[in-house]
């Protein structure tokens, strides 16, 4: 029995390097026929028509016998080879697939659902896999080398890509994307999906039209720039909005948007321009509203000073387990200036300037909720005081793994109901009367 599995496997290995010596040599003869500097975005699609029949008459024209389902997988993966990004395309087709973890050529992981698993693609080597990373980031304008061996960049979808290559990667090149998604997100999936309810939606829709500062905290994979997109469609579109990124993700349909993007130094270790520059500049720019994708060193400082001299309104997310937490990574980024403050007026700033916390988390299921929406009230002593007005209570995890439990009104009217009624917007008292507001059980 062994051996008929041993043989069986060999002939599976024998085959798939077969496919792999065919599709290699079709590719070969196509790169040499056609002409790829006339190849761009816009005409990439009428190309591919027109190419097609051709890869299939290469394929045709192999001495070795090949199925017609082999044939159509040899075309496509030809075609993704020239126009697209290689193995990749499957993976990228694939809606329900939110990371693509390359460890090196022959070992890609994936998640789907919030559950990582090995997927059955690779490259043929490192050399091929820094082909296909080379062509991702010189879409930006960006470069992967020797001089320059770790890179951000981004996918004509806005997912988020990173690629670090030898000598720092060990085992050969490693890139990492997360999704951003071919149809993103919307807020009524985040309803249906349970990630929260229709009483914070409400609530959270009021605030950013009040113009209320607010920071989603998470940590990775939570959902924190999917719900950031969520909370800027309730800006008004008669607002002029900036919006700050290191690798640009955001996509707001209000008319009057300007986006920024951070540049890396060149190959002279130059040239650099940082988040905090461009918030600098932003403020010179009239914006009725920032949108910083996300605070991560000493432009928390810059921040608070915006949000604290007439920039309301401002959104933005950072990388912390509770609102708590997030607070104290703000306090900790401000340190990161280079400006000696007391803590005591840092926490003052902090107490001033943001007025919720949005507290994304991803649970063990794999499921993202909203957890606690937390208002910062003012301070009592040296400390930042909070209240709690939303929270997810989870009761039990069940035998597949599911997390079961509740959202919760905690009672508290906000103090930031002052501003959203001042506004003009009025929210009803029964949004925030004690009590469960919606029992959830399983991704």
């Amino acid at each position: 029995m062994r051996l008929v599995e041993q043989n069986s496997s060999e002939r599976t290995a024998g085959r798939k390097a077969m496919l792999q010596k065919i599709k290699s040599d079709v590719h070969r003869r196509l790169i040499d026929r056609l002409d790829l500097g006339q190849i761009n975005d816009e005409n990439k699609e009428t190309v591919m028509l027109q190419v097609r029949p051709l890869v299939a008459d290469l394929i045709s024209s192999q001495p070795a016998p090949l199925n017609g389902q082999e044939r159509n997988t040899l075309v496509d993966e030809v075609l993704d080879e020239v126009f697209g990004f290689g193995p990749l395309e499957t993976l990228l087709k694939d809606p329900q697939i939110s990371d693509i973890l390359i460890n090196n050529h022959k070992e890609i992981y994936i998640e789907k659902q919030g559950k990582l698993q090995k997927s059955e693609i690779s490259f043929r080597d490192d050399r091929h896999l820094l082909q296909i990373i080379d062509r991702i980031v010189s879409r930006i304008g960006r470069r992967v080398d020797e001089t320059s061996p770790m890179v951000d960049a981004r996918l004509p979808d806005g997912s988020r890509v990173n690629a670090i290559i030898p000598p720092l990667a060990l085992n050969g090149p490693a890139m990492s994307i997360r999704r951003f998604g071919v149809n993103p997100l919307k807020l009524d999936d985040l309803i249906d999906f349970g990630a929260m309810t229709t009483e914070m939606v409400e609530f959270l829709e009021g605030a950013v039209r009040a113009k209320q500062n607010i920071i989603i905290s998470g940590g990775t994979g939570s959902g924190k720039t999917t719900l950031l997109n969520i909370l800027t469609s309730f800006i008004p579109p008669d607002e002029r909005i900036i919006t700050i990124e290191d690798a640009a993700e955001l996509i707001l349909q209000q008319p009057h948007v300007v986006r920024l993007e951070t540049r890396p130094p060149n190959i002279e270790g130059h040239g650099a321009i940082t988040q905090r520059d461009l918030l600098f500049n932003t403020l010179r720019m009239r914006p009725d509203r920032i949108i910083l994708g996300e605070v991560r060193g000493a432009e928390a400082l810059d921040m608070l000073q915006a949000m604290n001299t007439g920039h309301e309104g401002s959104l933005t997310t950072i990388h912390a387990n509770t609102p708590r937490d997030g607070l104290s990574r703000i306090e900790m980024m401000v340190s990161m200036s280079g400006i000696e403050i007391p803590v005591r007026v840092v926490r003052q700033q902090i107490s001033s300037a943001i007025d919720l916390i949005v507290q994304a988390s991803r649970l063990i299921d794999g499921s993202r909720r909203i957890t606690s929406i937390a208002e910062v009230v003012g301070m009592e002593g040296e400390v930042v005081t909070m209240q709690e007005i939303f929270k997810f209570k989870q009761d039990t995890v069940d035998a597949k793994g599911k997390v079961h439990g509740a959202f919760i009104a905690t009672g508290v009217r906000p103090k930031a109901m002052t501003r959203i009624e001042a506004a003009g917007i009025r929210l009803s008292a029964e949004l925030f009367y004690p009590g469960e507001k919606l029992r959830v059980g399983g991704a």
